[in-house]
Parts: structure tokens; sequence; C-alpha cells
């Protein structure tokens, strides 16, 4: 009987050509249906916003609560309650307001389009060039989405002096710092959440949805 050589089966072993579980087209198909439900999630999570958000918007329009609430402020510096403040604040309020859901819905209706053309038979290149564009927009949506929070509050600022000098109105110095240094700190902080919420809800999808790019753009190397 010969003898048995370990070393010399290890080495056999080890040459022996190693099968891939998974070839490159299904592996492919795979990543395609991922990056289809990852796409889907955002859109679906875009679309609850909207619809939230245009509650919200609507109940408030409509209980005036943040019509009484700005003219509250507004006659603690010293100016006073009147018909035309409050019907040029309503006027400002509601296209501030419809101007939101519009580049919300805008948005909405871009990742659907996304969503909607990233196909399981369409070819590599154009899978990889399709979630690029995908994670632009979604940039794209976060970062107006934090604008917009910078223009609306800039705008209501501008409003309360202009509502201050139409009624020669000269408030404390302590109350317009005090007023200042809120709206910065209110701006900042507000800002500072709208990032932490989108990094935490879109971005662990948009991390996993970097995954699969990353996957794809290597498949796509082994392919040239």
């Amino acid at each position: 009987m010969p003898e048995f050589d370990l070393d010399s089966f290890k080495k056999t072993w080890q040459e022996q050509p190693v099968q891939e579980k998974y070839d490159n087209s299904e592996i492919l198909q795979m990543l395609n249906r991922k990056s289809r439900n990852y796409v889907k999630y955002i859109f679906w999570i875009s679309v609850f916003e909207f619809f939230l958000f245009s509650v919200m918007g609507i109940f408030y329009f409509f209980q005036g609560e943040e019509t009484n609430g700005f003219l509250s402020f507004l006659e603690k510096l010293g100016a006073k309650k009147t018909p035309e403040i409050e019907s040029n604040f309503d006027s400002i309020y509601l296209v501030l307001k419809i101007l939101s859901l519009v580049v919300t819905a805008y948005f909405v209706y871009k990742f659907y389009q996304n969503y909607r053309k990233i196909k399981i038979e369409e070819n590599l290149k154009g899978l990889i060039t399709r979630i690029m564009k995908f994670k632009k927009t979604v940039n794209a949506f976060i970062l107006i989405s934090i604008l917009l929070l910078v223009a609306f509050t800039s705008i209501f600022t501008i409003f309360v002096f202009y509502a201050l000098n139409s009624q020669n109105v000269e408030p404390e110095k302590s109350a317009l710092i005090i007023f200042v240094v809120g709206i910065i700190l209110t701006t900042g902080l507000s800002v500072l959440l709208i990032w932490i919420y989108y990094r935490l809800v879109y971005g662990i999808i948009m991390r996993k949805l970097d995954r699969n790019l990353t996957q794809l753009k290597e498949i796509d190397s082994q392919e040239i």
C-alpha cells in the first residue's frame, strides 16, 4: 500500500479549479433586483413625506396656527397686528408652501422614473449609469431641501424687518439680538436635524446601493 503523503494531497487539492457559485449574468440580475428595491424604498419614503407635509400644511393653514404664532411674535417686537400684515404673511406662506410641495412632487416623480427605468434586461453599463444618476438625484433632493429651509427662514426674517419698518417700530436692542440669535440657532438646528434624518433614512439605503454599484463596476471591468 503506497504511503499517504499529506503535503502532496494539500498541493493537489489547492490546485483544483474553484467553480464560481454564480456567473456574472446571474450576479448582474441579482444586483439589478436589489438596486430596484432600494430605489423603490426611497420612492415610497418620498411619497410618504409628500403626503405628510401636504396634510400638515393644509391643517396648519386652515387652523391659522402659523399666522397666529408669527403675528404674536411680531407683537412682542412692538409691531401691531394689521389686516395688511396678516394678508401679506398669508400670501407669502401659501406661496412658499406650494413651492415646497411642487419641489417635493418633482423629486417624487424623478424617483419614480428612476425606479421604472432600472430593468432586469438592461445592459451593465446602462444599469451603472442609471444608479449614478439616481445618486445625483437623491443628493440634489437633500441639498435643495436644506436650501429651501434656509430660503424660507431668510424670507420670513426679511418680512419681520419689513413689518417693523412699515410701522416705524424700532425694537429694543436686546429683543433684536435675541431675535437674530434665535433665528440663527433655529435655522442651524433645523438644518442639522434634516441632515441627520436624511443621513439615517436615505443614507442607509444609499450605502447599500453604493455597494451594489461597486460590484457592478467590478463585473464591468472583468468584461472589458
